[in-house]
This record gives structure tokens, sequence and C-alpha cells, in this order.
């Protein structure tokens, strides 16, 4: 059990947790919510170590393993499934010293633990987690310096879930992910066998995944039983019981009081007001939990409105490279009050079509016709790097308005979510959800009929994302978005768009049947790996082969290492069982290099298995 006993936490001087206590169970799969800011990835640092306590104590089981996402990147020339494979440190140390060792002892127990831990299938569960994260078979066996930061960060993510730690630590992992990888994790954590906290601010996350909430707030942490909508329910309940407990204390107060100040005076009634008075001492304030305002979010109205379609494509072919195109032959078309969401996995042409969409890519065939005056709005979170970190937003702004008056500047300011003191602040001091925020008013500043949100949910929180949704779903022009953020896009879109294929197409099903089409074709719910501190007999039917992966003559080719391999594990283990005196001297180290050995035949026959699928594959390919 991981018991967070009366923990106090002081950042900068300021008092982020006040004196909170929390239970979680083994096996609980908890969502972290409260607003940007309030502590939680700072109790995170906690209970990793990482950050000194003012009070209490944190207390993770001794035989735990915690797991979180690394800060960096990873890189270098090693393929992905290798550092996914090596993220399993335990395995990777044996492996390795199963290399060198002599001692039929030793050779013993480094076997049975492989078995017990089931290593030989490893790069099957590897293989499986980098899949659902949206990494083909062919990306696997590529070098990890090949790929862009954004995609490297799936890779430490793969292996941080690989390494299937007892205490997984995830901090907003969906930043990373486009809707499929999305979709996947939601399945995966939903079926992960241990104790996994996951901040969030994804709703269909923290309704599909998580069993509990654990709520930050005030400096205080709640921990409610049930998903996301449950803890707002039953938040919602509170809030109105508390506020009702409240306002009859505070009536209640007033009467004591008022039979105070009416009588102390009186000789006659000095003793009970005197006893009213010790009654209003011990009587502890009730405060009702206030709801913090969200500020809302809004697009100015266009001016006009333009005369259908907006937009139409007929035939483009478009990408940068004009021998090989990104995307061919599409033909769509936009009106004026579009919703449209589109889906499809990253790589697959979706930036390239809202690029061509907002008039910053050209087509290299193919027409395409807009309506007269039209006027795009573009927001895309990379454009934060865009910003002018020493600048205020008054500043930004400021610029876009450079003969207008203080007061309608600083009104401009206000509307998109700055106001007061909070329109000075540097860019540089702005948390990620205000950076989101000034760049969707600078985006939309000119009042466009066309909005192109590229992941506009990064960095906001539960209650900004249905400020942004609400503004979304008011706003009389037409809407195009990228989002991994399911709950946006069920509340916002009336069209689903799959850009797959080199080409784009309309959906005709929901977001529902998408979802099982990804999970399907990602194969969701990959064998996990059982790691108990003794080690245990395990149920052979549950191990599973090493996914195909590569061209057929590689396959071969690692088959016949792996052939190789465990055929010199096998012969170490068949010499140690040949000792005359094994089973006299050492029955139990007898008994524990049989099952070794049954373990790594095994092993063997699924690898030959495969040499035979790959053989036969590569034949076919000659013929």
């Amino acid at each position: 059990m991981l018991s967070i006993n009366d923990i106090s936490i002081r950042i900068a001087g300021r008092l982020l947790i006040d004196r909170s206590t929390v239970q979680i169970v083994p096996g609980a799969r908890v969502g972290f919510v409260g607003r940007n800011g309030v502590g939680k990835s700072t109790l995170f640092h906690a209970i990793r170590g990482e950050l000194p306590l003012e009070g209490g104590s944190i207390a993770v089981p001794p035989r735990w393993t915690i797991g979180s996402l690394a800060q960096e990147a990873p890189d270098g020339p090693d393929s992905l499934i290798d550092v996914v494979l090596r993220a399993d440190r335990e395995r990777d140390a044996l492996l390795r010293e199963a290399e060198t060792a002599t001692d039929p002892h030793r050779i013993a127990d480094i076997q049975t633990r492989l078995v017990d831990i089931d290593a030989h299938s490893a790069p099957a569960r590897a293989a499986a987690i980098l899949s659902g994260l949206g990494f083909s078979a062919a990306d696997q066996v590529r070098s990890c310096s090949e790929f862009s930061g954004g995609w490297r960060m799936r890779v430490a993510l793969a292996a941080t879930l690989f390494a299937a730690p007892d205490l997984l630590l995830l901090d907003e992992p969906t930043n990373y992910l486009d809707l499929e990888g999305t979709l996947w994790l939601e399945d995966h954590l939903a079926h992960y066998p241990r104790t996994v906290i996951v901040i969030s601010h994804d709703r269909d996350l923290l309704d599909t995944s998580v069993d509990q909430i654990l709520h930050l707030d005030g400096g205080k942490l709640t921990l409610y039983r049930g998903s996301y909508s449950s803890f707002e329910e039953q938040r919602a309940a509170r809030e109105m019981l508390d506020a009702r407990h409240a306002r009859r204390q505070q009536e209640q107060r007033k009467r004591l009081q008022d039979f105070v100040d009416r009588f102390k005076a009186k000789a006659s009634k000095a003793r009970q007001a005197q006893s009213r008075v010790k009654m209003l001492e011990k009587m502890q304030p009730v405060t009702a939990l206030v709801t913090q305002d969200v500020r809302e979010i809004s697009f100015p109205t266009p001016a006009k409105t333009l005369s259908p379609p907006i937009i139409a494509l007929d035939g483009v072919t478009v990408g940068y490279d004009a021998l090989r195109p990104v995307l061919n032959r599409v033909t769509l078309r936009i009106d004026n009050d579009d919703r449209i969401a589109l889906l499809g996995a990253n790589g697959n042409g979706k930036s390239t079509l809202v690029k061509l969409l907002a008039g910053k890519l050209a087509p290299f065939s193919g027409k395409i016709v807009r309506a007269d005056k039209l006027s795009v709005g573009y927001f895309a979170q990379h454009q934060t790097e865009e910003l002018d970190l020493s600048g205020s937003p008054y500043d930004h702004v400021r610029r876009l308005m450079r003969d207008a008056p203080e007061s309608r500047v600083r009104a401009r300011v206000g509307a998109i979510g700055f106001s007061g003191k909070a329109g000075d602040t540097t860019v540089a001091n702005l948390s990620g959800g205000e950076k989101a925020r000034l760049l969707l008013g600078l985006a939309t500043f000119a009042a466009p009929n066309l909005i192109i949100l590229d992941e506009p949910t990064n960095h906001l929180d539960i209650d900004s994302r249905a400020a942004l949704a609400e503004a979304i779903n008011e706003f009389p022009g037409a809407i195009i978005m990228v989002s991994h953020d399911r709950y946006l896009i069920e509340a916002c879109a009336d069209q689903l768009w799959v850009v797959a294929d080199r080409t784009v197409s309309p959906y005709d099903g929901d977001l529902d049947s998408y979802r099982r089409s990804v999970l399907s074709s990602r194969g969701a719910q990959p064998v996990t790996r059982e790691r108990d501190p003794e080690p245990r007999p395990r149920d052979k039917t549950a191990r599973s082969r090493p996914e195909r992966r590569g061209s057929p003559k590689q396959r071969v080719s690692e088959a016949e290492a792996e052939i190789a391999r465990i055929g010199d594990i096998i012969a170490k283990i068949d010499a140690a069982l040949a000792m005359p005196d094994l089973y006299q001297r050492d029955p139990k180290q007898a008994a524990q290099l049989g099952k070794a050995r049954t373990g790594a035949a095994t092993a063997l026959q699924n690898a030959e298995d495969e040499w035979l699928a790959a053989s036969a594959a590569l034949e076919q390919d000659i013929n």
C-alpha cells in the first residue's frame, strides 16, 4: 500500500499540500486531478523521494519498483525495440550474465528466474506496446536517433510501460500522443495489473482507465471511488451539503451572537450570555467549497458570412517533395458552419492537410478554390516557440493594435483571458495553459471565417477544455480540429474525416466504432509480464511468440541468432545436469535446472517455428 501520511509540501514559500493523508491500495488505478499549478507533479517528485517533505511521511512498500516517464527523450543508434527491452533491467542483467556464467548453480538460478519472469516473451510484449503507440514493424528496428523528439518521447513511454513497475506514475502521458495512441493507452491502463497514478486532463481517459480519483484542491488531497464522471457527481453533492452546513452554522452563530449582544449587559442574563460566548468559541467554522471560476474562452464573430463552400479541393496532390507527395488526389469541401475532426495516426498527413487549408502549403496539382475574402485562423501547439518570451500578453496584442487607444487594447487583452496584472506578466512566466490561451487569442484575433485547431487542449486543464468546447460550439464559422481529446471531438464535431493511405475520406461511424477498429488493429491488451518477488511457476499457455517484424530476410536472421543463443543456454544446462553427484548432493538445484531446461526448450521451439515461418515468407518473396 502507498501511504501518504499527514504530509505538507512547500515550494518557494508557497504551501502546496497541507497536512494531507491518503492510502492507495495495491492494484488501484488512480486518476490524479486538480487545477494547473496546484502541486500534482510536485507530489510525484515527493513519492519518488526527490523532494523533502515539510511534515509527514510517504511510505512505499520496500519491494515495490517505481516507474515514471523519463524527462528526456531517449536517443542514440540503438533500435527502438532494443531501447524498450533494456527498460527491464532485471531481464537485461540476467541475459548479460547468462552469456558468461560458468557455475552450474548460478546458471540454474539465472535460467529459473528468466523462466519465472517470462523473459523469452519480452520481445513480443515490447513490440506490442510500440505498435500500440503507433510504431510500425519497420519503425521498431530503426535507430532511435532517426525520430523526432515527440516520437522519441513515445519510445520513453513505451519503455516505462514495458518495465511494468509496481507503482506507475504518469504525468500527462497523452500530450505526446495522437488520438489513436491515446485510445490504445486508455485500454492498456484499464488492464494494468499493478498500481498506477496518472495525472491527466483527459476526461475519457479518466472515465475509461481508472477506478479512483485523487483530487488536489486548496492544499488538500481527497480520494474518491469511481470514474471522473462519478467524482464530479460526488463532489457536486459534497459542495451542496457543505454549503447547506455552512449556511446553517452561519445562522446559528448569528442567533448566538445576537443573544450575547442583547443580554451581555444584563446581570440576570450574564451567565447565559457567557455560555453562548463559549459556544461560539468552540464552534469550528465550516466553509463551503468554493469552485474557482474558469476564465471563459471566446472567438470573435466573423464580420461577414461567405458564400459556400468556403474551401473546395478537387483532385489536389500536396506534400513537401513532388516525387513523394503526402496526399494524393484529395477532393473535399468545407462550408460555413462545419465542425470537422481529422482522424488518423501521426505521420499520415493531418498536419499537411491543415497547412494546405490554412494557405501555408501550395498544392503540386489539382484545383483549390477559396471563398472571396476568406480569413483563416490557425492554432498549433508548437507555435508557443514563436512567442516573445520577454513580452507580455499586452505587448503581443499591442503589436496587432498599434494605433488603438490604451483602453481598447486592455479590453482586448482581458477578452482573451488576461485581465488586470495578468496582462503584464511576461510569457516566460506563463504556464503552459496560459500560453495556449494567449495563442488561441492571437490566432483568432482577426475574427476568421475558418479556425483550424491543431492539438489545442495540450496543457489545458479539464475546466478550460470544457470552456474551449463551449467556445467552439458558439462560434458561427467553420472549425477544423486535430485533437487526441475524445471529449472535445464528441462534444463539438459533426463530421469525422480520416487521413490515411495518402488520402482523406469521410468516416461514417462514430468515435466508439473508430476506437474499436483502432484497438483491433493495434492489438489491445498486450501480454503483461508478471513480476513476483519470489519465483513461481507460470502458465505456459500465457506466453506469446515474438511478434513478426521487419522483412522476411531480417526475421530469418534474427530467428537463427535466437536459436543459436538458446542452444548455448541448453548446452550449459545439460552440462550441469550431467554432473554425476548432482541429484544426491543437491536435489533442489537439480529440480531448478530441470525446470530451466523445460523453459529453454519451449523458447527454442518458438524460435524454430518463427524461423520456419520467416523462411517460408522469404521463399515466397524470392519466387
